[in-house]
Order: structure tokens, then C-alpha cells, then sequence
């Protein structure tokens, strides 16, 4: 009774659905539960990945094994640059970002850090990994781990050693925080000594633990071992004299480069200043720039041979050719360049026994400029020396078409033209080797070189002979001397080009040589920059450096000596005649 009356008080309840729409309804619910079964059962027995997947993004980490950097070793095997495991120290920032007190200060301490500044790394919660330090000792880091601050963990990483310290500096270079290549064979070898890291799965707690080992997906692979061509013995050796002559000549900067004579390679390679590889807080550019390869100067006199090479060659003049080169000056257009003092009527082997500009410009003029600019681009000038090492410098040469006679001139004498000391050396293998050039070597050779043929092997003999004399008693250089053995070389003195003019206070000093003469073995060119200590030609400061350094390396090898021995009068002093003064 009652229930009629409500129905009659709300018309609504009286309505039925129709068939038609109560099917539907059924059907699509029906439908709706079997997709979500269907995919139910298509997600677990069917495709399982996915859901795998997002569940192994819970607990399952890729992690990276580090691969050690290949070994840099020097001819004979020692080492030059060795990887060490050190460990990092890393956080979660969402995990360390409210630490305080006690345990952040602990923290701190152990780190060597403020708890500012680990606040400050961990600010940004938004990241899940951030390194609080890297490359730690191992101690330092079990210390670390032994507070066992939630959220802060360690991982194996390796740091660069160099056993030869600043010696080796400049040759090996130094790697980045990542333990990439930065300088020298490390970014020049980078492919090489850089391993391949390895990749392994693990399973990690909700506090980033491993907790299992699951499987390796990629082993790693080490870096490749690079061997160098430098004998560190002969580093050591060049790397201790040069230091000396740049302090005792108060020099701005000095390079030197030690060549094996007949192979190319390059046996030494050292630069003042230095700096610690190992220890790069506070090192400049200045410092790690390799000069012997990246920097250019005049050469000066020591151009002078290949002038006399290319006019023996073209049959201009022979050996004793007699050059007039008073009064001491020589104009040419509306320059005049001089000697240092009036030499007179002297032979081809005089004008280089006695470094005469007037006699070495006057036997270019005497030449096509072709010649002497085919020379030198064949000797490698104005090209870089395609050695691998990193900022390798060209050099300046301007085309031989271009030369007004002046530049001929000077260029006879090494004014005009800029070279690095690398390339200086490699241009006087052509007097060790019958008048073949050699390429260069970084790396240890374990074949004969090829060389280039440029001169005749008598034109070389008859130039070295000449530059013997240059370094003998009455020649420019007789501080070159070596006591026991036979050397021949050539001095260079040249102005500083500044601001587009000499400045004729700064000099560049050079000399290079090579030795014993009977059979050469070593080629070494010396440059000191801007000496100022009183001395400033080529042979009162460079051609010492160069004796010591020669002497030293032919002993160090067992080189048998090739110099007769004079013999004292007895009852008399054996005291030496008064040397010649040097010049460029």
C-alpha cells in the first residue's frame, strides 16, 4: 500500500530501461572486463617484459666496471705514465640533503671538506647522484665509509701517475678528471690508451647497495700499452743541463731535442719551464706548452749549411771558393746587413767556420731563389712535421716566388723565416745520412727508416766537414768541443722579431750538432730564449749545453771515441790554447 503510494508520488520509478539499452550495458561491462583480463593475461603469460621491466627499474641497476688506461713506457720499457685505483665519493642528494649536525660535520672531516659546501652539492634533490669528491685514496675513502652516513657510497675509479715527475711532462702530457687525454702522447695516443669500460647488472636495496650479482653484460678492456721512442736515461740527462744553462743564463725559456741519427726517432724532448704532472694546482699555459714543437723562432746562423749545401749541389761553388766579405757590410735595395766584426777574403769552408753573413748572402744571390726555396720546403719548413703530437707547428716560409732580394738575403742566414726546434733537428739528418732526409718518430721504431734523398752524399760529407770546423778552435763554436770525440755543429744567433720590426735587445740562441763525426749516432739542437745574463751568441751559451749533454749521452752508450788524444810533453803542462771568441 504504502510502496503504490510512493510510486505515485515519484513517477521516475515506474520507468523501465528498455531491452535494447539493458543489453548494451551488460555487454559493454562485460567487454570492459575482458580487455583487462585479456591484457591481464597477456602482460603475465604472454609478454612478461614489461612488467619485468618496471619492476626491475625498483631494484635492478646497469653499473659501469671502469677499464684501466694503457701504460705509457719509454724505449727500454720504464714506465712513463701508469693508472692507479683510487676511489670517488658519491651521494644521493635526496638522502644526504638533510643531514645535519654531528654526523655532516663527521662527514666533512672526512672529506677534507666544509658542511657548506657539501650542502651546497646535495641542494638539488631532483638529481640522484652527484660526486662529493673524486679520487680519493683508498684510506681516505674507507674512512668515509666507515661513518656509514645513509645516501653516501664509493666507487673504483683510476688516477694517472707519472713516476718521471715534470722530466717527462712535456713527451707524456697529462690527463683530465674524466682520464681523458689532455696534452701531449695522452691526447695525441688517446685512442689507444683509452680502455672500453665495462658494463654489469646488479640488484640494489632502497639504499643503493648491492645486494647480488646478476650478470656481466660486457667485460672491460684496458687501454693499449703506447711505447715511446724517448730513452729516458737521455730525458733525464737533457732535462738536467737545460734546466742549468736557463738558470745560469738567466734565459726566459729553452728548448732541447735529442734525435737518433740514423733512425729519426726522437730519442728527447724537454722545455724550461716545467711543470709536475702530477701536481697541477697551480700550473699555467706557459708551463705545459711543449716549445721544441709548438713554438717558432729565427733560426739564425744555423740555416747557414743548407745555403752552402744547395750551392755545392748546384756545382755554384766548391769548398774553397774564395768569398770577399769586406768591408763588413752589404747593401742590397735600401737595406745593409752586416757581420759581427770584418772577416775579409775567406773560402765557402771559412764563410761557415766563421759564420759570415756577408759571404752566406752573397753565395744565395748567386743562386735562383727556386733552389734554396725548393730546399727548404723539402727539408720539411713551413710544414708541420707530422710527428702526432698535439699543436705541432708549421712554421713560416714565404713562397720562393715572392722573395725580393733582400729576403733572399737573410733568408740565406735564417732571418725571414720561422721553424720550431723539432724541425730544426730533423733538417740536419741530411748531414748524418748521406744527404737523406728522415721523418720523425714519437714512437719506438722497429725498422729502418726511409729517407729522402735532397743532396748528394758528397755535398753532406763536405758541409759536415765545414761545420767540424765551426766547432773546433778558430770556428764559432769551440765551446762545443766534446773531450774523446769528433762533433761538428753550427751556432745561431737571431734578433726577436717584435711588433713588426727586431727588437736588437732579445735574442733567440741556438746551436745544433750532431756526433761523433766518423758515425754520427745523435743529433741534439739547443735553443735558450732571450738570455740575459750577459752572453747572448749561440756558442758562449748554447754550444755548452750541447757538449755536455753529447759527451754525456756517448758515454752513457759506450760510444767508442773517434778523437786522437793529445799526448802531454813530459815535464810540461798540459794547458789548453785560449779559445776563439763565439758568435752567431
Amino acid at each position: 500500500m504504502r510502496a503504490r503510494q510512493f510510486e505515485k508520488r515519484t513517477p521516475q520509478l515506474r520507468l523501465k530501461l528498455e531491452g535494447w539499452r539493458s543489453r548494451l550495458v551488460l555487454v559493454l561491462l562485460l567487454a570492459g572486463f575482458g580487455l583487462l583480463a585479456g591484457r591481464a593475461f597477456y602482460l603475465q603469460a604472454l609478454d612478461t617484459g614489461f612488467l619485468q621491466a618496471k619492476g626491475e627499474q625498483r631494484y635492478a641497476r646497469v653499473i659501469d666496471l671502469p677499464a684501466s688506461r694503457g701504460k705509457v713506457l719509454d724505449r727500454n720499457g720504464q714506465l712513463l705514465a701508469i693508472s692507479t685505483a683510487v676511489e670517488s665519493i658519491w651521494a644521493a642528494p635526496d638522502d644526504v640533503a638533510d643531514l645535519e649536525g654531528p654526523q655532516l660535520k663527521a662527514l666533512a672531516a672526512a672529506l677534507g671538506m666544509g658542511p657548506a659546501e657539501i650542502r651546497q652539492k646535495v641542494a638539488n634533490k631532483d638529481r640522484q647522484f652527484v660526486f662529493l669528491k673524486r679520487q680519493i685514496s683508498p684510506d681516505q675513502a674507507a674512512k668515509v665509509m666507515a661513518l656509514r652516513v645513509p645516501g653516501v657510497f664509493q666507487q673504483r675509479e683510476y688516477r694517472r701517475y707519472y713516476p718521471a715527475g715534470e722530466v717527462m711532462a712535456h713527451v707524456v702530457g697529462f690527463t683530465g678528471i674524466e682520464d681523458n687525454g689532455q696534452e701531449g702522447i695522452e691526447l695525441a695516443a688517446q685512442s689507444r690508451l683509452a680502455g672500453v669500460p665495462g658494463v654489469r647488472k646488479v640488484i640494489k636495496d632502497r639504499k643503493g647497495r648491492i645486494i647480488e650479482d646478476v650478470e656481466s653484460l660486457r667485460m672491460p678492456r684496458d687501454g693499449e700499452s703506447v711505447t715511446l721512442a724517448i730513452d729516458q736515461r737521455l730525458q733525464f740527462l737533457a732535462h738536467r743541463e737545460l734546466k742549468s744553462a736557463v738558470e745560469a743564463n738567466r734565459a726566459k725559456a729553452g728548448s732541447l731535442a735529442i734525435l737518433d741519427a740514423k733512425t729519426g726517432e726522437v730519442l728527447a724532448l724537454v722545455n724550461q719551464p716545467d711543470y709536475n704532472p702530477n701536481n697541477r694546482a697551480s700550473v699555467t699555459g706557459r708551463q705545459t706548452r711543449n716549445r721544441s714543437v709548438t713554438d717558432l723562432f729565427e733560426p739564425g746562423s744555423t740555416l747557414k749549411p743548407f745555403t752552402i749545401a744547395a750551392a755545392l749541389d748546384s756545382h755554384i761553388v766548391t769548398p774553397n771558393t774564395q768569398i770577399q766579405t769586406a768591408p763588413g757590410t752589404m747593401t742590397i735595395g735600401k737595406a745593409t746587413i752586416s757581420d759581427s766584426h770584418p772577416m775579409g777574403l775567406l773560402t765557402v769552408s771559412q764563410v761557415i767556420q766563421k759564420s759570415s753573413n756577408i759571404g752566406t748572402a752573397k753565395i744565395q744571390l748567386a743562386m735562383p731563389a727556386e733552389r734554396m726555396g725548393t730546399l727548404y720546403q723539402e727539408l720539411g719548413f713551413g710544414r708541420a712535421p707530422q710527428t702526432g703530437f698535439p699543436g705541432e707547428a708549421k712554421g713560416l716560409l714565404r713562397p720562393w716566388s715572392q722573395w725580393k732580394p733582400i729576403e733572399q738575403a737573410t733568408m740565406s742566414y735564417g732571418h725571414g723565416i720561422a721553424v720550431s726546434l723539432l724541425q730544426l733537428a730533423r733538417a740536419y739528418t741530411i748531414f748524418t745520412n748521406d744527404g737523406q732526409l728522415l721523418p720523425l718518430s714519437l714512437t719506438r721504431r722497429d725498422a729502418s727508416a726511409i729517407g729522402k734523398p735532397l743532396v748528394t752524399a758528397e755535398t753532406a760529407r763536405e758541409v759536415t766537414r765545414m761545420m767540424e770546423m765551426a766547432a773546433s778552435p778558430g770556428g764559432t763554436a769551440p765551446l762545443a768541443q766534446v773531450p774523446g770525440y769528433r762533433v761538428a755543429g753550427k751556432t745561431g744567433t737571431a734578433y726577436k722579431p717584435e711588433n713588426g720590426h727586431y727588437n736588437e735587445s732579445k735574442y733567440v740562441s741556438s746551436f745544433v750538432g750532431f756526433g761523433p763525426v766518423s758515425n754520427p749516432r745523435f743529433i741534439i739542437a739547443v735553443m735558450l730564449d732571450e738570455p740575459a745574463a750577459g752572453k747572448h751568441f749561440g756558442g758562449d751559451v748554447s754550444a755548452p749545453v750541447f757538449s755536455s749533454v753529447m759527451g754525456n749521452a756517448l758515454r752513457l752508450m759506450s760510444v767508442a771515441p773517434d778523437a786522437p788524444v793529445a799526448t802531454p810533453v813530459p815535464g810540461t803542462l798540459n794547458v789548453q790554447a785560449p779559445r776563439a771568441r763565439s758568435e752567431g
